[in-house]
């Protein structure tokens, strides 16, 4: 797609203003790229934000409600990706954005298809049955994510391994959105645990209204909790892979997970009490991860092995 400076940055302009509504922690985490690398990472957030809205019928995250025809929101989904990456101006910003950026980068076209893929089975009102489908659904809706930002950070798209240490921030990410959001997912008829943990927790995998009620919460904590254990593994992982990025970068990406993982230890240590308002961390909470991330960058990152994490096939 080949856009004039003036519609370059007009698509940028409006992307950046998109995650300053949509993610307020990504937006703070991407002022610590360089210029070109933040702009294409505005880039890249503005249509999976799209995706994701028109999947759960939300605005920018927010204010989610069962969308009235799933299927038709995933065709439109699909249809203006297409597009935008076959080099067609589609007047909707978000898959203006995706041409642009997947013009300016090489970002594997796997990990496009692989996200897409997790938009179709949130249309299909799907849930994992065991621990692998889980981990499967947060690749494709994170975890593919990471991946192509790592290709926006300058990673070869041929360097796997760098690659699959991306996408295991990114299931990271999603397991801590999953334990957080837990009960309001529930609320909304959506479930993302394991069918085979909710029946071994004594819960019923086909009545949400049930996993969401105040007499499930000590089930509800429990599997939190081991959501947030599993992620510990692959943020241990994407440490390893963050070292072997640019230092601007990798310290964006590190406050990102410091950030995230504060989420997932405040959602463990608030127990029962998790889903009486939302978990959040606060700006002053923000800016001492990023602090640390500093530290974190500036040390030599251990050597983690990818023993028995999930990976995408090839």
């Amino acid at each position: 797609m080949t856009k004039s400076a003036r519609e370059r940055t007009e698509l940028v302009e409006a992307s950046g203003a998109i995650i300053a509504e949509g993610s307020k922690s990504f937006r703070s985490a991407s002022r610590l790229f360089d210029p070109v690398t933040r702009e294409r990472s505005w880039l890249l957030y503005a249509w999976c934000r799209a995706c994701d809205d028109l999947t759960d019928g939300q605005t920018l995250g927010h204010d989610a409600q069962a969308p009235a025809d799933p299927a038709a929101g995933q065709r439109r989904i699909e249809a203006l990706s297409g597009a935008a990456l076959a080099g067609e101006t589609t007047g909707d910003t978000p898959f203006d954005a995706l041409g642009l950026v997947a013009g300016e980068v090489a970002i594997p076209k796997r990990t496009i298809d692989d996200h897409l893929k997790g938009f179709a089975l949130d249309a299909e009102g799907w849930m994992p049955a065991d621990e692998p489908e889980m981990l499967a659904y947060c690749y494709y809706v994170a975890g593919a994510v990471g991946s192509m930002m790592a290709a926006v950070m300058g990673v070869d798209p041929a360097d796997r391994d760098t690659l699959n240490r991306a996408s295991d921030l990114g299931i990271a990410f999603q397991l801590a959105n999953i334990a957080r959001d837990i009960v309001p997912d529930a609320e909304q008829g959506r479930i993302y645990l394991p069918r085979d943990w909710l029946i071994e927790a004594g819960l019923n995998p086909d009545d949400p209204p049930s996993i969401a009620a105040p007499g499930a919460r000590k089930q509800v904590a429990a599997m939190a909790k081991r959501l947030v254990d599993l992620s510990w593994d692959y943020r241990r992982s994407a440490r390893t892979g963050a070292a072997r990025l640019p230092f601007r970068a990798r310290l964006a990406v590190l406050a990102a997970a410091n950030v995230y993982g504060a989420i997932g230890a405040r959602v463990v240590r608030r127990g029962t009490r998790a889903w009486d308002s939302r978990t959040i961390v606060s700006k002053g909470e923000k800016l001492l991860h990023f602090s640390s991330a500093l530290a974190m960058a500036v040390l030599p990152a251990p050597k983690t092995p990818r023993d028995n994490l999930w990976t995408a096939p090839a």
